[in-house]
């Protein structure tokens, strides 16, 4: 199996973090910025980072991945069984891929990314997506994780991997999230790094991202 895709990509980081707490064996190949294989270029008619390519079958989108992918594998689903559980999963990752990232991305990109593509950064975007978006986007976290520390059923789930990975992004640019201010979505920030697949998957990505932060 192949994931087609650029590492430090919030959404690609996903599949890569998915497939490996289901076990499943995934090589990831460079694409993305116009680059990529046959198999990108055929899974990814749009060019929409990640695509996966599992022998003849390829898809693009990290939903429609990892959705795939929990199904190959049934038994301690990332996406929970349990009808409730289920949609709120589903939220968290809604929440996630669409408001997290639209306020992160504006950070990560004009702080990191802008310059390593040649392209003008808005700074003054990114520093009021920081004083203005991501604090009532850490205020709704801390206000909605439980003792246990995971977003749904007591374990770490796709829940708490889909809201983290735009948050790693925003956190390579950016010392917004104050432990003091919103220590439980610290702590839950801290715990997901340090899972296994989490932290193997920033060890992998960070020279790329190094890459970017020295331009």
């Amino acid at each position: 199996m192949i994931i087609h895709g650029a590492r430090p990509s919030p959404f690609v980081r996903k599949v890569i973090v998915f497939a490996a707490e289901k076990g499943i064996a995934a090589e990831v190949q460079p694409a993305g910025f116009g680059r990529g294989g046959e198999g990108f270029l055929k899974g990814s008619p749009f060019g929409k980072i990640p695509a996966l390519e599992d022998g003849d079958f390829l898809l693009c989108d990290s939903t429609a991945i990892i959705t795939y992918m929990d199904a190959l594998k049934p038994g301690e689903e990332m996406i929970p069984v349990e009808p409730k559980a289920r949609a709120r999963t589903i939220w968290y990752e809604e929440f996630g891929d669409t408001i997290v990232q639209a306020a992160g991305s504006k950070i990560f990109f004009n702080r990191v990314v802008a310059r390593f593509v040649k392209m003008t950064p808005d700074l003054a975007a990114a520093d009021k997506a920081e004083a203005e978006e991501m604090p009532k986007l850490y205020d709704y976290l801390e206000s909605v994780l439980p003792e246990s520390g995971w977003l749904i059923e007591d374990r770490f789930t796709l829940a708490d991997l889909a809201v983290a990975c735009p948050i790693i992004n925003v956190a390579y640019a950016s010392d917004g999230l104050e432990p003091a201010r919103w220590p439980r979505t610290s702590a839950w920030l801290a715990a997901v790094k340090a899972r296994p697949s989490v932290a193997a998957a920033l060890e992998a990505e960070w020279q790329a991202v190094k890459g970017m932060l020295d331009k």
